[in-house]
């Protein structure tokens, strides 16, 4: 079956108009900002993986609608997704699931661990919904979105992929250091944004710098990077059924440009979304666009199965 290839085109910073766009480029004046509100209300969740330890998960859940499922990368967080989510919740349900990565160990700490831990999650938390999941991940979370959609078809009604790791990916574990210094570390956070003085958050610094002075946090950083890396999905991304939608930075790289070309070759029903001025983690650098591309698909699924 021929990929059905839907090519949009959101240029930041850019005067042309977007090109066959389901949604119009963002300027200056019109990007909405995020709503005012407090953080989004966390609450614990605990899963069951292959070690069958009990794994205590953060879990945001709110707004009202389709079901949106957030996975983040391996030095991620919820808080990541917020400024999108925040947009979004009028529009559909938010739930962003928050497994703590570099706390993993056994059988957990691998991508068919953290896979396992998501399915149960899935099946478990989303039991009953009447519309089938919007997986978005970023990364590590979009690799995994990309097995699931692979293996538990019947759990996935859509994919939003940002970086996504499966096919090509800069690793940043390549010279990862036991206790770290706050430069390399720096250096390395630095590496996912395009502009890092910007985006690049202190508090996000602190953490890894905490995560990876513990020596079980640096070894499940290279276990859960070296287990994806083995994990190449070229062969198997043709097998994909769910509507994807690409949300990539231009400037992106650890997962470069090529990585979503080749994506866009072999998913069977895939388009993009490219941001100018972006790197690795999209949702933090460009929320608004983010956003407004979320919306979009979810509109065209929405259309797609009324038509049906």
């Amino acid at each position: 079956m021929k990929p059905v290839v839907r090519r949009y085109y959101l240029r930041v910073g850019s005067a042309g108009p977007a090109q066959e766009a389901f949604l119009t480029p963002l300027s200056a004046s019109s990007t909405t900002h995020a709503p005012s509100s407090p953080d989004l209300p966390a609450r614990t969740k605990m899963l069951c993986g292959q070690s069958e330890d009990s794994i205590p998960a953060r879990l945001v859940d709110v707004g009202k609608g389709r079901p949106v499922v957030f996975l983040h990368g391996l030095v991620g967080l919820n808080d990541h997704w917020e400024d999108v989510a925040k947009r979004i919740s009028h529009r559909v349900r938010c739930v962003l699931l928050e497994i703590p990565l570099l706390q993993l160990t056994g059988d957990d700490c691998s991508i068919d661990g953290v896979e396992a831990l998501t399915v149960g999650f899935l099946e478990q938390h989303l039991a009953g919904t009447d519309q089938l999941p919007i997986l978005v991940g970023n990364s590590f979370g979009g690799h995994v979105a990309l097995r699931i959609a692979i293996d538990r078809p019947d759990l996935v009604g859509g994919l939003v992929l940002a970086g996504a790791s499966g096919l090509i990916e800069k690793t940043m574990v390549s010279d990862v250091q036991i206790r770290p210094s706050r430069d390399w570390l720096r250096r390395k956070i630095g590496e996912l944004f395009y502009d890092p003085a910007k985006n690049m958050r202190e508090a996000d610094l602190d953490r890894a710098h905490k995560e990876l002075s513990d020596r079980r946090g640096a070894r499940a950083m290279v276990k859960l990077s070296r287990s994806a890396r083995r994990n190449h999905l070229g062969a198997r991304i043709p097998e994909i059924t769910a509507p994807t939608l690409l949300i990539w930075g231009k400037n992106d790289i650890v997962t470069p440009p090529e990585a979503a070309d080749q994506f866009m070759a072999n998913l069977p029903d895939a388009r993009i979304v490219w941001l100018d001025e972006c790197g690795h983690a999209p949702m933090m650098e460009r929320p608004a666009e983010f956003a407004e591309a979320m919306l979009g698909f979810a509109d065209e699924l929405q259309r797609r199965g009324a038509a049906r």
